[in-house]
């Protein structure tokens, strides 16, 4: 399938698209936590005298061999948004849908700014994806989730491909007998599933990077083949690297260099893939 990946500012190429053109928008826009994010890509050497501990009592050395990061910070975030929005409420076809996906810091406030462009009758969801990895604050319960709220354009004509959903295991499969624990379930609002890990091989190093398959679900659950997906936050670009692996043609927007030169790299077996600066 073909892919754009465009270096610019979002709301200036958003202003190119043609209206009703895109059937499904996903954005993991910066979180406004007022801090730089950063990624450290990291490699392992077995060593004697390595700084780190590992299986079975051996000992590995540390080497960092670079580091990505961006300013997450937005002196008025909801303004910074709203036209952005705006523009992807004009973007997405009549049954088209835009999943969200921000943390709990903003998420009310952007809940509020989202039910006035897309009417609060078209929200549809909040998905929460639960995780579990990293630190544990001991002083509140840790904060282990995002927040993906998911808006159609028109709550009474919207895609939602169910039979296209992919499974999960029952908690308790005893409980709902052979046949149903060997099909799975269909998930819920409530997604569990781990971060990228940061020594595996989906890793990108980009400090926002998402799971695959986090965005493999959205895609096949709310596009049909051969529909173009957008991403206007697109960073290391796994949006673009599922819809492809669904038959999907995607336009990917970032003004990082960085975040391109990551996408480059991602994509570079890929002929279909264009890059352009805006």
């Amino acid at each position: 399938m073909p892919g754009r990946v465009i270096l610019g500012d979002n709301l200036e190429v958003l202003n190119t698209l043609p209206s009703a053109s895109v059937s499904l928008i996903y954005i993991d826009p910066p979180f406004n936590t007022g801090k730089k994010q950063t990624r450290k890509n990291i490699q392992t050497r077995r060593s004697a005298t390595g700084d780190r501990k590992g299986f079975g009592g051996e000992r590995y050395r540390t080497q960092i061999l670079g580091e990505q990061s961006y300013g997450d910070s937005f002196d008025d975030y909801l303004a910074f948004l709203q036209p952005r929005l705006e523009e992807a409420h004009r973007i997405l076809t009549a049954d088209g849908s835009l999943y969200f996906h921000i943390d709990y810091r903003e998420v009310h406030y952007c809940k509020i700014l989202l039910d006035r462009i897309f009417g609060r009758e078209n929200f549809l969801n909040e998905i929460i994806w639960a995780y579990d990895y990293g630190a544990r604050s001991k002083t509140r319960w840790p904060a282990k989730h995002d927040n993906i709220l998911w808006y159609a354009k028109n709550s009474e004509n919207y895609i939602f491909n169910y039979a296209a959903l992919d499974r999960i295991p029952y908690l308790a499969p005893r409980l709902v007998g052979a046949a149903k624990a060997a099909r799975g379930k269909t998930p819920t609002d409530t997604w569990w599933h781990t971060i990228v890990s940061p020594t595996g091989k989906e890793k990108t190093g980009y400090p926002t990077q998402k799971p695959i398959a986090i965005l493999r679900r959205i895609i096949a659950a709310s596009s049909r083949p051969g529909e173009t997906v957008l991403d206007f936050f697109a960073g290391s670009g796994t949006t673009g690297a599922a819809a492809m692996e669904l038959s999907r043609p995607f336009i990917l927007i970032d003004s990082n260099p960085a975040a391109i030169a990551v996408m480059k790299k991602r994509f570079k077996q890929c002929s279909d893939v264009t890059f352009k600066k805006f």
